[in-house]
C-alpha cells in the first residue's frame, strides 16, 4: 500500500507542477491561455486533488484513484480537441460563449490569474522541444491516465 501512495502523491504533484508550468508560460512568455487549455488546467487540478486525497486515504483509495483517471481521460478529450482545431485552420474556439462562460464562473472571478481564458487556439504553435503546448499536455494526460489506469487495476487484483 505505501508504493501505491507514493506513485498517487508523485502523480498529484506532478499535476500541480503541470498547472505551475502553465502559470510560467502564461505571465512569464506571455502566451495567453484559450478556453480549451484553461479547462485542461481545470482537468490537471481536479485529477492532482483527486489523487491527493486517494494517496491520504486510510482505505485502498479505489474512488479516488477512479475520479482522478475520469479527470485526466476528461482533460485528454479536452487536448485531442485542441490538437483537432489546431490542425483545422481557420477554425477556432473562439471568442465564443465557452469562453464567456468559463471567464464568469466563481473560480475564473475569484483567480483569473489561473482561470482567465484570454488567448485563441489557434494561437497554440509555439513550440518546446518540438511539441506545441497541446501536445504537450496530451502527453502528460496520456501518461497520467495509463498510470492511474494500471494502479487502478493493480489495486483491483
Amino acid at each position: 500500500m505505501p508504493r501505491q501512495r507514493a506513485l498517487l502523491l508523485a502523480i498529484g504533484l506532478t499535476c500541480f507542477a503541470l498547472v505551475g508550468a502553465a502559470l510560467y508560460l502564461q505571465h512569464a512568455m506571455n502566451l495567453l491561455p484559450c478556453p480549451l487549455c484553461v479547462i485542461q488546467r481545470y482537468a490537471y487540478l481536479a485529477t492532482g486533488v483527486f489523487c491527493l486525497i486517494g494517496a491520504a486515504s486510510a482505505g485502498p483509495g479505489r474512488l479516488w484513484n477512479g475520479l482522478a483517471l475520469v479527470s485526466a481521460l476528461v482533460g485528454l478529450g479536452y487536448v485531442g480537441k485542441h490538437l483537432w482545431v489546431l490542425a483545422h485552420p481557420g477554425l477556432s474556439c473562439g471568442i465564443d460563449p465557452m469562453e464567456t462562460m468559463l471567464n464568469k464562473i466563481p473560480s475564473a472571478t475569484m483567480l483569473p490569474w489561473l482561470f482567465r481564458a484570454d488567448g485563441l487556439c489557434e494561437d497554440a504553435r509555439d513550440t518546446l522541444l518540438g511539441l506545441s503546448v497541446p501536445q504537450w499536455s496530451g502527453l502528460w494526460f496520456v501518461l497520467l491516465s495509463v498510470a492511474l489506469g494500471a494502479l487502478l487495476l493493480r489495486r483491483r487484483r
